[in-house]
């Protein structure tokens, strides 16, 4: 059922990884989540509008950045996927690498969803500039801007690949996905009220 057209948007894999039902609810049922009325959220958009439009010429020596391209809107027909990382660096080594800016702090471990998120950010760079990327990082804002490094495994990006699908297959047949297995999600969830 998949075709080239066919893509989802990172933010949707993100949403998956908090609960597949999300998916169904937005796109089989058309029920948005209302997302803009978040406090985390909206902060999230405040910090990549400022982060556009300050710095723009600063370029991260301590990551052996020659160069960096901010807000980049990538899409990549072959992995079904499409959305604006916060920036792309090109490293010494002649490698490049998404930098994603998070609105969080950094709690001794990366969570899962900003580890995929960046794993398709990677592959979404390495299509579009025939680049080799087998890292990502991310700077949590709220940890004084700390900055992590991200390795990828091939694993990594398999199993990114496998979610787009999953979340495309959910889309296109529009089967009710098992819920989120971590209950303490449902308190603030968008569909706890019509979700069974």
């Amino acid at each position: 059922m998949k075709t080239d057209e066919t893509s989802i948007m990172i933010s949707d894999v993100i949403e998956y990884l908090f609960c597949p039902r999300f998916i169904y609810f937005m796109y089989c049922l058309d029920i948005p989540q209302y997302e803009e009325k978040r406090y985390k959220v909206l902060k999230g958009r405040e910090l990549h509008e400022t982060r556009e439009k300050v710095n723009k010429n600063y370029v991260r020596r301590k990551l052996h950045c020659i160069k960096k391209e901010s807000a980049v809107y990538l899409a990549s027909p072959k992995y079904h996927i499409r959305g604006v990382v916060d920036e792309v660096l090109f490293l010494e080594d002649g490698t490049a690498s998404p930098l994603d800016y998070k609105f969080a702090e950094f709690k001794d471990k990366l969570f899962r969803t900003h580890k995929y998120q960046s794993a398709l950010y990677a592959l979404m760079i390495a299509d579009t500039y025939k680049v080799k990327v087998d890292r990502g990082f991310i700077c949590y804002t709220r940890s004084n801007n700390l900055v992590k490094e991200i390795e990828f495994k091939e694993g990594d990006f398999k199993k990114a690949v496998e979610m787009v699908d999953e979340i495309l297959e959910i889309i296109q047949k529009g089967f009710y996905p098992k819920g989120t297995s971590y209950k303490a999600k449902c308190v603030d969830c968008t569909y706890r009220n019509i979700c069974v």
